[in-house]
């Protein structure tokens, strides 16, 4: 399967499998509002089971992720989309769900869903 991947300022965004850092993603997910005290083999298995984008800093680390569950044909629902607090407030998030709705199978969805209690203003900017 051929890698997707995207550069910007020497962040990068990608869905290579060995570029998902479990831990880092657990700490970053357990501590938000839609997954406090998730466990880390729930996190595993959701990033697993679904279409999942690593953000990794210029240096390397996983700051980012965002998950699509979606069958690349009909339907894709966007979750898990967070950046690590020490790296927001530079457009990364709004950049990270442009360039994913810019891969082909997401474009040809007919349906795309997406639940926020808090990030309506910048969702509505990508069209949601």
């Amino acid at each position: 399967m051929q890698e997707n991947h995207f550069e910007r300022n020497g962040y990068r965004l990608t869905d290579r499998r060995d570029a998902f850092d479990l831990v880092r993603a657990h700490q970053l997910l357990s501590a938000s509002y839609w997954s406090p005290g998730i466990p880390q083999a729930t996190v595993a298995k959701a990033a697993a089971n679904a279409w999942t984008f690593c953000l990794l800093s210029p240096d390397g680390q996983f700051v980012g992720m965002a998950r699509f569950i979606t069958d690349k044909a009909t339907f894709a629902y966007l979750a898990d989309v967070i950046i690590d607090p020490a790296h927001r407030g530079h457009g990364l998030g709004q950049w990270l769900v442009r360039c994913l709705h810019s891969l082909p199978e997401i474009k040809a969805c007919r349906r795309l869903m997406l639940m926020t209690a808090d990030a309506q203003p910048l969702y509505a900017k990508i069209g949601y």
